[in-house]
């Protein structure tokens, strides 16, 4: 496990004035990151997201209640065990008031779990399973960024409508994996097409040949790629060696983060259909978020970078209008408030924890129609949050309903 970070903030808030010799006394309000930050979703997530939030409560003024704000981040090592132990101790013994990002899926779950149990706010922006509104739901949880859900209403309805009328799945060994394959299936039968079979892989693969020779063998017009990360790359570059797209059959991620596409090159990932929440280069919001982020990491952030500096963001905001950093006063706040940033316009919460806002879906641009470094994308559609998130109804949430 690696040593836990802290930063601290300056002295001001917004509204708020303290003298330094107070500031110096007053109890700090805790955040906690805890994600994977050293393994195949680090470049998604990572220390990405720490930062994400530190410029989320920077630009709020580096406090609320009057009290300074610290983030707290550790590594998981993507092992829930990890995850459940940290989050306890963070919360029994430094009184951490919200737990965020919490990538990926697995260690998610396992942190909804124990801040169920302990009442403190969990704000999930890159685990994507959609079951943390479903069965695993929480009054004091939140779904941030994208679900699985999302994911196949865009990528996997298009697809299906482009020609792809049948599939074969490459299915992470994991919840995030059974939970993108199954709703993608879902919108697959739904626009007539079907699925030949799938096959399951481990978790942070790297060979994944004899994955991609059976889906191959199964002649689907599609191999739904349902991993994410350094999976889904190391997937798209060896079924270039297959010869699998030259082949005929398409090869859909169903969860592609930008830096994926950038670490493959537009050669390989170009004509890759890409469901997202956030994209730099969306408009003038995303492109200001975008190049303040490049300037600490060269590179562009993701929808998980983007969407923890929106959690956090909130987050304050609602404890403002709450008064309170008390769990049940700020979740009830953070329903009621819209959420109006670079990332959403006019978002909501729904009682399930679920927020509503758009998605775009993408398609990669081939290398000569690229004008300039990052830019990667050529716009397909905007499904608003009605359409591209399962209503509340069909989750299995119980105290939703």
């Amino acid at each position: 496990m690696k040593k836990i970070s802290r930063r601290k903030f300056g002295a001001i808030a917004a509204g708020t004035i303290v003298s330094p010799a107070l500031a110096q006394n007053l109890k700090p309000i805790f955040i906690g990151v805890c994600n994977d930050q050293s393994s195949l979703f680090a470049d998604a997530g990572g220390v990405g997201s720490v930062e994400a939030a530190r410029m989320a409560i920077a630009d709020f003024g580096g406090r609320a209640l009057g009290r300074p704000v610290e983030v707290l981040s550790a590594d998981h090592l993507n092992k829930p065990e990890n995850a459940a132990g940290i989050v306890k101790k963070w919360i029994d013994v430094d009184g951490v008031s919200m737990l965020l990002d919490n990538n990926p899926s697995g260690p998610a779950l396992a942190i909804q779990g124990v801040t169920k149990e302990r009442n403190r706010i969990a704000i999930h922006v890159g685990a994507g399973t959609s079951d943390l509104t479903g069965s695993a739901c929480s009054p004091v949880g939140f779904h941030w960024a994208y679900d699985t859900f999302s994911l196949a209403a865009t990528t996997g309805t298009v697809a299906t409508q482009q020609g792809g009328r049948s599939w074969f799945f490459l299915t992470a060994d994991y919840n995030f994996g059974y939970a993108l394959e199954r709703d993608t299936t879902r919108f697959v039968q739904q626009n007539g097409g079907k699925v030949l079979g799938s096959v399951k892989h481990p978790l942070n693969s790297s060979d994944f040949a004899s994955y991609l020779l059976q889906a191959q063998a199964s002649g689907a017009r599609v191999i739904g790629l349902a991993n994410a990360g350094a999976d889904t790359a190391n997937a798209i570059s060896q079924a270039q060696e297959f010869g699998i797209t030259q082949g005929g059959q398409r090869l859909v991620g169903l969860l592609v983060y930008i830096t994926t596409v950038h670490s493959l090159g537009l050669e390989k990932s170009q004509g890759l259909l890409v469901s997202e929440s956030y994209y730099w280069d969306l408009n003038e919001g995303s492109r200001e978020f975008g190049k303040r982020f490049f300037k600490t990491f060269q590179r562009m952030p993701t929808m998980v970078h983007a969407g923890s500096y929106s959690g956090v963001l909130h987050w304050l905001k609602a404890v403002d209008r709450a008064k309170t950093e008390a769990t049940l006063a700020v979740a009830a706040a953070m329903r009621e408030i819209p959420i109006q940033d670079f990332m959403t316009q006019n978002g909501t919460i729904r009682k399930d924890g679920r927020v509503i806002r758009d998605m775009h879906l993408f398609e990669v641009k081939k290398p000569s129609e690229s004008r300039n470094a990052w830019d990667y994308y050529s716009l397909v559609k905007t499904l608003p949050g009605s359409e591209a998130f399962r209503p509340m109804s069909e989750g299995g949430c119980l105290f939703a309903t």
